[in-house]
Order: C-alpha cells, then sequence, then structure tokens
C-alpha cells in the first residue's frame, strides 16, 4: 500500500481533485489517501469540500486578509514540513498552477518525496501571464517525478522542457469529471434544485443570460474597469439580456465593479440602475454549475472555465490577452477577446444576434476529455508504483 498526500489549495484545486480524492480511496487495498488543505482561499474552498464530501486530515489554515504572495508562499512552505516529517507519504499530489502546487511540491522535494503534478504542461509562454500562475506551474514541473498531462499539446510542451516520455500520461482533464460528478448530484437531488431554483428566482426566463467571472491578477486596475464598462455597454444595446457577476472577494476586484456597476442593494444581490446587472457574492460549486447551465453565453478570465464550458456546450468569451489552454481556442469553443471595452462589446454583440456564429462555438467534441481522468490518474499510480 502506498500513501498519497493530495494537496488543496484553493477552490479550482478542490474541485479538480475531489474526482481523484474519491478514485484513490475506492482503491484502498492500494493507496493510504490523506488530503492536506492549505486553505490558500477561506472560504472559497470550505463549501466544496463540503459539497464532495472530503474529509481533510490536515488544515493548514495559512490565508489572511490582503496577504501578499511573499506571505502565501512562507507560511505555506513552513507548515508542510510537519505535515510532511509526520506522515512521510510515498507521494505529494498537486494540482495546476497555484501556490499551494508549486510550494507543496518544493517541500516535499526538500524531504525527498516524490512528486505527482495533475494538469500538468499547460503554458502561455509569457512569464507573467498568467501571474503568478505562469511560473509557479513551470517551476512544479522542473520538481515533480510524474506529470499527467490534460491533452496532447500539454504533453509536448513537457517533451520540449526535456521532461521523459515514460514520466508523462495524457489523461484528460479532471474539471470535466467533476463537472459532470455535480451535475449528476444536483439533478439526484431536488432539495439542491429547489433550493437553488429559490436562490435565482429573480432571473428572467425571457431574458439571454450571460455569466461572468472576472479576477485574474494582470487584470487588476485598467483591465477590470474596461469589462465593467462593457458590460454596461451590453445592457444599454441589448434590452433582452442580464448579467449574473458573481464578485471574487479580492479587493482590487471588488471596488471598481461595485464603483462602476454597483448601484441599488437588495439583501445579498446588488444591481445596477437597469436592475439587469446582479453583482452577488462568490457562489457554491453547486450553485455556480446551476447558472452554466442557464446561461446563454459566458464572459471569464478564469482558466477552470475554458474546460467547463464546452463541457456544457456554453460559448465562452476569454477576457485576457493569452491562454495556456489553446485547445479551446482551437476547438472554436472559447473566443480570446482581451480586456477591450469596444471588442468586448462587438464579439458578445455578433453572439447575441449571429445564431450561426452562436452555433458554431457549441461541439460535441470536448478537447479536455470524456470525464474519465480520475480513473486514468489512478491507473497511471498503480503502473508508476509497479502494482500488477
Amino acid at each position: 500500500m502506498k500513501k498519497i498526500l493530495v494537496m488543496l489549495g484553493t477552490r479550482p484545486d478542490a474541485i479538480k481533485m475531489a474526482p481523484v480524492v474519491d478514485c484513490l480511496k475506492r482503491r484502498d487495498s492500494f493507496f493510504d489517501v490523506k488530503v492536506c488543505v492549505t486553505a490558500q482561499h477561506r472560504e472559497m474552498i470550505d463549501q466544496v469540500i463540503r459539497f464532495f464530501s472530503i474529509q481533510p486530515d490536515y488544515d493548514l489554515n495559512v490565508m489572511k486578509i490582503n496577504q501578499t504572495l511573499f506571505r502565501s508562499t512562507s507560511r505555506i512552505l513552513l507548515r508542510m514540513k510537519g505535515v510532511l516529517e509526520k506522515e512521510r507519504p510515498d507521494m505529494v499530489l498537486v494540482q495546476g498552477d497555484t501556490t499551494t502546487s508549486f510550494v507543496s511540491s518544493l517541500a516535499a522535494f526538500y524531504l525527498n518525496i516524490s512528486i505527482g503534478h495533475i494538469e500538468a504542461g499547460l503554458r502561455t509562454q509569457d512569464k507573467y501571464q498568467p501571474f503568478p500562475e505562469e511560473i509557479n506551474r513551470r517551476l512544479t514541473t522542473h520538481i515533480a517525478d510524474i506529470h499527467f498531462a490534460p491533452t496532447q499539446i500539454a504533453r509536448k510542451n513537457l517533451i520540449t522542457e526535456g521532461i521523459q516520455e515514460s514520466k508523462i500520461y495524457v489523461t484528460g482533464n479532471t474539471v470535466v469529471d467533476a463537472l459532470l460528478m455535480a451535475n449528476k448530484k444536483i439533478q439526484d437531488d431536488s432539495s439542491i434544485q429547489n433550493r437553488l431554483t429559490s436562490l435565482f428566482d429573480y432571473l428572467r426566463d425571457d431574458y439571454k443570460l450571460i455569466l461572468v467571472t472576472a479576477h485574474r491578477r494582470e487584470n487588476f486596475g485598467q483591465g477590470i474597469e474596461n469589462i465593467c464598462l462593457a458590460l454596461k455597454d451590453i445592457i444599454e444595446k441589448h434590452s433582452n439580456v442580464e448579467i449574473v457577476y458573481p464578485v471574487h472577494l479580492n479587493p482590487n476586484v471588488q471596488e471598481p465593479v461595485y464603483r462602476i456597476l454597483g448601484v441599488t442593494q437588495n439583501g445579498e444581490k446588488t444591481t445596477d440602475s437597469s436592475g439587469r446587472i446582479h453583482l452577488i457574492k462568490p457562489l457554491s460549486y453547486e450553485s455556480f454549475i446551476y447558472l452554466l447551465n442557464k446561461s446563454y453565453l459566458v464572459m471569464s478570465d478564469s482558466g477552470g472555465l475554458q474546460e467547463e464550458t464546452p463541457t456544457l456546450k456554453k460559448p465562452l468569451l476569454l477576457m485576457r490577452n493569452c491562454t495556456e489552454r489553446p485547445e479551446a481556442i482551437e476547438a472554436g469553443t472559447a473566443l480570446l477577446v482581451g480586456t477591450d471595452r469596444d471588442f468586448i462589446l462587438s464579439e458578445v454583440s455578433q453572439l447575441l444576434s449571429d445564431k450561426k456564429k452562436y452555433n458554431s462555438m457549441l461541439t460535441d467534441r470536448n478537447p479536455f476529455g470524456d470525464g474519465k481522468a480520475a480513473e486514468k490518474i489512478a491507473d497511471s499510480l498503480l503502473s508508476y508504483f509497479n502494482f500488477k
């Protein structure tokens, strides 16, 4: 039996690792699974853990208000030492590009513990976009011992950087697994359905819903302001549209969003003067999936949404200048629009009025996998550890 320590730091970590934890725990004759939460994002990770019924063995609780990268990096590194020395796992599993992933890998390396990197090989080739995630992911690659690449493009990136082909497994992305798991859980539970319907009872069925998220560091300042101004333009030009924007807790996001868009308050929901832009608190995972299903299109600077939207056949306008997931652009499920106010308005307007263009972004082929990534990761670990 091999002991595997699974690291969770942010909400996306928890979402994408949930199927892996579930799959490995079901193979309990081979793996002893421990879960460590750094709580790099406290509130946003807790509800995901509850939804997927994950029981952490360790909670490092590193988050501080307005924490800097210096502080979160050092706190995670120092607190990981005790966990690793106590457990001495055979492998630490990390996910993606977060500070938790990089620093946990570094801590494991310092103690000569093997590292498995899920969602390995994504690259923009610009170290400042996304910041600091691009460098976090690159550094994790060169510390890790085994690499779970979601796509062939990611695999090629790793090989180009000198990673041995025998150490790379192409698995698809576990976010597809998580989304399918969540959808089934919602569909099978009428109480969840009723709660979500009631939560969003202000949405009108005769309007086209645009779901918005924007929170990346490289968009802080003028980028976020341009996005907000573009949202106002969309509402003014299109009378049959309403927007829901769950606003990230970071003050660099909240200040410009509420300054430009927020006018009246209704409980936890703030609407603009038109009543068709709804600014709400960050959502639980199941609430977000509910809105994804209801949306006509999605606008975001997120990484994971590039993988989630094709699963649900929703067009995505990606408000970034570059992406580490070119598969979405190549498949036509996402459009790269940056943060130019006029260009965003133009592209949204086309999708709202041109059904042919809209339908061209809907595809049955998901470039990020078939929902069996966690099983493939578990099989790869069996092979890595030479289980028969």
